[in-house]
This record gives structure tokens, C-alpha cells and sequence, in this order.
């Protein structure tokens, strides 16, 4: 039931990394409703540089966001299928996913919308419920 857990926990995860990633290169969604806003996005640098522009930035943080997903579902799911005696025996690899999870729940209940925010409580209270067993 664990492995059956992480895997669904991380699944979502990788998910929502590539869906995410997909509406970033390939959609207009993470354009601004109002065109003019994201000219001048695209017109203008933050204070930190002006090698890139705001509009730049946004797609990078964006894009480097839904790696981040893909990435740590990219290493749970085959550490999951090929070596769960490491999660088992790793008090850190038991509860890296909680974290993890609580981590981008904190970020999308503030930053983002509902949707993230459901698949990303669903993910945790997984790898939470996970963790519990692993270590019952």
C-alpha cells in the first residue's frame, strides 16, 4: 500500500510538473489578461538586472518551477520501484515527499489557484499516509 501511495503522490506531481511545463512553452496561458501588461513585461527589466526582462524571468520561473516536479517525481518513482528498502530504511526518504508536498501546498494555497492546490493536498496526504505505514 505504501509503494501504491508514493507512486500515485508522485504521479500527480510529475503531472501537474508537465502539464504546467506545457502551458508554459505551448499555451498563452501564463500571459496577463490584460495585453498591455504583458508588453510591458516583455519591455521591462527588474531592478536586480537588465540582462533579461520581467517577461523572461516569469517564463523561466515558471519553466524551472515545473522541472522541479517533473525532477523529483523523475528520481521517486524509479527509487519507488527499484530500491523501496532505501525509502524504508531512510527516516529522510520517508519523509522528504511530506515535506516536499507541504512545501508546494504552502505556495499554492498563497500564490496560485485551486486546482494546484487540490492535486498537490491529494499528492501529500498521500505521501504522508505513506510515511505513517512505512514507519508503523
Amino acid at each position: 500500500m505504501e509503494q501504491v501511495l508514493i507512486n500515485i503522490g508522485a504521479s500527480i506531481l510529475g503531472i501537474l510538473g508537465m502539464v504546467h511545463f506545457s502551458y508554459t512553452f505551448f499555451t498563452n496561458k501564463f500571459a496577463a489578461n490584460d495585453s498591455d501588461v504583458t508588453k510591458a513585461m516583455m519591455a521591462t527589466s527588474p531592478i536586480l538586472t537588465k540582462e533579461t526582462t520581467v517577461w523572461d524571468a516569469w517564463i523561466g520561473f515558471n519553466a524551472s518551477h515545473s522541472l522541479g516536479l517533473i525532477l523529483f517525481s523523475a528520481m521517486y518513482i524509479p527509487l519507488l520501484i527499484n530500491h523501496f528498502d532505501v525509502i524504508v530504511n531512510s527516516i529522510w526518504f520517508t519523509f522528504l515527499p511530506v515535506f516536499f508536498g507541504l512545501s508546494y501546498m504552502i505556495l499554492a494555497k498563497r500564490y496560485w489557484f485551486n486546482i494546484p492546490f487540490v492535486g498537490i493536498t491529494v499528492s501529500t496526504v498521500c505521501f504522508l499516509i505513506a510515511a505513517i505505514l512505512i514507519r508503523l
